[in-house]
């Protein structure tokens, strides 16, 4: 009879042990909370000129337009929507939104006129860099200087009246002695000068598409209007729709132009002028403060219909 044996079992290696962790130069558990709170240090004293000089005033303002306050007395009697029913009941204080259309025409003429400036200054053209000089230096003229150069060129006997009288079409007309050649000259204006903001946004946008897109179609035998209406068109929406809110609320709030040229006469009051008119020629800031934030809710509201009727959609033409 032979002795089994056993042979013994072989030993299993154990699992090597974790490295104890160190604390890092972050500090562990601090220098995670230090991570998260680095942002929000950097944004304090952005959120705080922010919250100051934004937030505070339009509280300020919200609360103004329930009293009847002077902008001077200390007292300030709760009037409650008084202010506002007379900005909808009262005939001269409604009637200035009317005039706002002439600037929305204007608005609507620039941006037509910018967006075929920049599709045609996009393709290689001679000299094109001069006429993007040109076309964006209105732009960068003060208003105020703005203002008082058109003034000249709109009086009797002015600029364009010389001009007009070279071709044999003389005029003793005041251009801005009627509401209706006033507020026209006056938008005229508004064009000349925001044109050139617009322009730059649709270049820069056109700009920014693959130059493959364009040599595809080139192959394709496309011609510059196909080019347009299937590349540069779709690539450009969502510019063009933040060009039409800036249009629409630049209408609503126009100040400079008619201020400095008719001070709001002939009936070229803006809502803005009367406003400003209202607060420190009549000292009656309540009414005044009701009136902006009118304003205000306005274009809140036409800008979240412009956006429910428009959305943006990521367009991949890749």
């Amino acid at each position: 009879m032979t002795e089994t044996t056993r042979t013994a079992p072989a030993k299993v290696p154990r699992a090597a042990a974790p490295p104890r962790q160190t604390p890092g130069p972050d500090g562990g558990r601090g220098g995670r909370v230090l991570r998260r709170l680095t942002p929000w240090l950097f944004l304090a004293v952005p959120l705080a000129l922010l919250v100051t000089f934004t937030y505070v005033p339009v509280g300020n303002m919200i609360y103004y337009s329930f009293t009847d306050w002077d902008g001077v007395s200390p007292d300030r009697n709760f009037t409650g929507l008084d202010n506002y029913e007379q900005i909808f009941t009262r005939p001269e204080l409604f009637r200035v939104f009317f005039v706002s259309f002439y600037y929305l025409a204007a608005s609507a003429v620039q941006i037509v006129v910018a967006l075929y400036f920049a599709t045609v200054l996009s393709f290689d053209l001679r000299l094109r860099n001069l006429f993007k000089g040109i076309l964006f230096f209105p732009y960068l003229i003060n208003g105020v200087a703005i203002g008082f150069v058109f003034l000249y060129f709109f009086q009797d006997g002015g600029t364009l009246d010389s001009v007009l009288s070279w071709f044999g079409a003389g005029s003793d007309h005041a251009w801005l002695g009627d509401p209706a050649s006033a507020n026209t000259s006056l938008a005229g204006v508004s064009v000349w000068r925001f044109t050139g903001l617009n322009f730059v946004l649709f270049l820069g946008a056109i700009q920014s598409i693959p130059g493959e897109l364009y040599e595809a179609a080139q192959l394709d035998g496309a011609s510059r209007w196909q080019q347009f209406r299937h590349i540069i068109a779709p690539s450009i929406r969502p510019v063009v729709s933040l060009s039409v809110i800036l249009a629409i609320s630049g209408s609503l709030s126009v100040f400079e132009i008619p201020y400095i040229m008719t001070t709001g006469a002939t009936g070229t009051t803006t809502f803005v002028i009367q406003t400003v008119k209202l607060a420190f020629q009549f000292n009656k800031t309540g009414l005044a403060s009701a009136a902006a934030v009118v304003l205000l809710l306005i274009i809140l509201v036409i800008t979240w219909i412009q956006r429910r009727l428009v959305p943006d959609e990521k367009v991949d033409l890749v």
